[in-house]
């Protein structure tokens, strides 16, 4: 079976667990090698050990913070040689009612889903242009991981919609600047997923949220992973700009 990335580099953000872990194993199996980023290095060594040292690097770091998203972009680069394929997957998702809310929430919000997905890209973009501009398949991809939230504004998600707007704003813009240098940039749209992002909130917030989500079958993470294999995986004439993907019981 050919593997459709053979040849090229990416780097995942938020590796460590979840949507990250299951894209870099889905990357990996299509031969490409990955640079797994996160703040937790036990974790990002045992994805690697499994995905094999030859094909998987660990870089420990807070892409919240500017120098550091840019070292993780040069480790890459200068271990690997080259940048085809970023996923921006980084995240956090802490919901509940703007009054009275904790400053704090919205900081790390705004810091991870916006700016540290700015800091990573704006890092990347250079090695991108030219990987597109060279073989092995002459083109680049971008993926945003987004969510439903950054489609549609829901009571007690102000701040997390808000966030997730700006992905989706920021991500039309850029590839309206880069898609005729090849580089695709796609965003992808989750609804309900089985994975941590939800434990970080507060306990009367994951109640309410258990009690929206109950009797649902939602989506697992490899769920959201194959949807991204699919879009890095087209031809080099076809760019999928926008993937929404919702549990078949998820109304909104």
């Amino acid at each position: 079976m050919s593997k459709n990335l053979q040849g090229t580099v990416a780097l995942v953000t938020g590796a460590s667990s979840g949507i990250g872990e299951a894209t870099a194993a889905v990357l990996a199996d299509e031969g490409a090698r990955v640079a797994l980023v996160a703040r937790r290095r036990d974790r990002l060594e045992a994805l690697a050990e499994r995905l094999g040292k030859d094909n998987a690097m660990v870089i420990e770091a807070d892409v919240t913070e500017p120098e550091l998203a840019a070292a993780a972009v040069s480790q890459t680069v200068a271990e690997f040689g080259r940048l085809d394929t970023l996923v921006n997957n980084a995240g956090v998702m802490l919901l509940g009612p703007i009054v009275g809310a904790p400053l704090e929430e919205w900081q790390r919000m705004v810091g991870l889903n916006l700016l540290g997905l700015l800091y990573c890209t704006h890092a990347a973009l250079p090695h991108l242009l030219s990987a597109a501009d060279s073989e092995p398949r002459s083109v680049a991809d971008i993926v945003n991981v987004s969510s439903t939230a950054g489609r549609v504004a829901r009571l007690n998600s102000g701040v997390y919609n808000a966030t997730k707007h700006g992905v989706g704003a920021f991500s039309e813009s850029l590839r309206q600047e880069v898609t005729k240098r090849h580089v695709r940039v796609t965003i992808i749209e989750p609804g309900a997923v089985g994975t941590e992002l939800a434990s970080h909130n507060r306990p009367e917030v994951l109640e309410a949220m258990a009690q929206n989500f109950e009797g649902i079958e939602i989506m697992q993470a490899s769920d959201i992973a194959e949807s991204i294999r699919y879009a890095v995986t087209q031809p080099r004439r076809v760019a999928v700009n926008e993937i929404l993907v919702r549990p078949t019981e998820q109304e909104r």
